[in-house]
């Protein structure tokens, strides 16, 4: 609990996140999280000194709707993008969980089998630091998804996720990361 105590404080302190969670509690979409950079990059700032937003370049919410057209996907993109506020709506990147299985081969070249819900698309993620979510309730309590739980995370490293350790996008992602803070421990597969 004290990890999720010092994830909360952090993200409350950048006022940019607060908006987006805001907002995208404002879209009432299903099974929703605000995931990926936004949050583990805000983490490694606070860490290491840097200013809140440093390296964000988008902002991840997901959502599961079983209903699996681009079209109903298509419809909470655009409420999206008229809802946040520049430079924000172009940084916002709405995608149903539910269509994943959908285009991650052909993205990726990696096989991806259908996901149940928005918190288990985190157990996905190329490195177990990466596999956290945050969503703000109703009444301003922040929920925490970390399947994988903190530590990597605040221990600032990166492992092979347990689920995907051959994942194709590994060495793109890791020294990417390690470019922007290099005190990052990576941990390479075996």
């Amino acid at each position: 609990m004290m990890l999720e105590r010092r994830l909360e404080d952090i993200l409350r302190a950048a006022p940019s996140m607060m908006t987006v969670l805001e907002r995208s509690r404002e879209l009432d979409l299903p099974d929703w999280l605000i995931v990926s950079g936004a949050v583990y990059q805000r983490v490694w700032n606070h860490l290491t000194g840097r200013e809140p937003d440093y390296g964000v370049r988008d902002y991840d919410v997901i959502y599961f709707d079983p209903d699996t057209s681009y079209e109903a996907e298509d419809v909470h993109i655009k409420r999206a993008a008229a809802l946040f506020p520049p430079p924000l709506a172009e940084m916002v990147e709405v995608r149903n969980q539910a269509r994943v299985h959908l285009w991650f081969e052909d993205h990726f070249g990696e096989p991806y089998e259908p996901l149940s819900s928005s918190a288990e698309a985190l157990t996905r993620f190329v490195a177990p630091a990466f596999g956290v979510g945050v969503r703000l309730e109703a009444d301003d309590s922040l929920t925490i998804k970390a399947p994988f739980g903190l530590e990597d995370l605040f221990a600032m490293t990166l492992r092979p996720n347990p689920n995907r350790p051959l994942a194709a996008g590994w060495v793109k992602t890791t020294t990417s990361a390690r470019t922007r803070w290099p005190e990052l421990r990576v941990v390479e597969p075996a």
